[in-house]
């Protein structure tokens, strides 16, 4: 092989295996595009302006990339979100996860009960949330940022790991909510608003 074929080859391996990595620029200009349909809801930069809403700025995009595909394929329901993830392609997902990836998290306007967020943050210790939301409860690779997350989603989604009603966790969330009272919840819900 030539010198110069060689370098090629080597030059076009390299290029095809950056292919396969996301956020770059354009994957993120393409997810703002894809983006604005999710703004009614999420907030055009992925801060949501209603509790019933999950904040997405800064989450990783594996995690909002493995929801919306979950979502697709039926393993995470819900009655907007399933149909709303229905038509997108994987790179429709992963350019939308990697825009709002991209994003800045804003600090929650809930006013958390401090009383609360003290028993929260002992039951967060407690059942070692930091093991896979990391310090600060910032998250990691498929598993989400909840530090600033809004309260009143993250009580319905504790509920609903409780009750297995969602289950797209692998697991780990199921079994932890299964130890949490009503009261628990509660005060994980304002511990984690709280968290900037």
């Amino acid at each position: 092989m030539k010198p110069a074929a060689f370098s090629a080859g080597i030059l076009a391996a390299v290029l095809a295996g950056l292919a396969g990595l996301p956020a770059g620029a354009q994957d993120i200009e393409a997810g703002r595009s894809k983006a604005q349909v999710c703004a009614a809801c999420h907030g055009v930069d992925g801060n949501s302006a209603a509790g019933n809403f999950p904040n997405l700025a800064g989450q990783t995009w594996r995690y909002l990339y493995t929801q919306l595909k979950d979502f697709k394929e039926g393993r995470r329901n819900d009655p907007v979100m399933s149909p709303m993830a229905a038509p997108l392609s994987r790179d429709d997902m992963i350019n939308i996860a990697n825009y709002f990836a991209a994003q800045t998290p804003k600090p929650s306007s809930f006013k958390a009960d401090e009383a609360k967020v003290k028993l929260g943050r002992a039951k967060a210790d407690e059942t070692l949330c930091t093991m896979c939301h990391l310090g600060g409860l910032s998250g990691q690779n498929e598993i989400p940022r909840v530090a600033g997350q809004q309260y009143d989603y993250v009580i319905k989604q504790l509920k609903d790991f409780k009750a297995r009603t969602r289950t797209n966790d692998a697991g780990n969330m199921t079994s932890v909510a299964q130890t949490l009272s009503d009261a628990d919840i509660e005060n994980l819900a304002h511990y984690i608003a709280s968290l900037r």
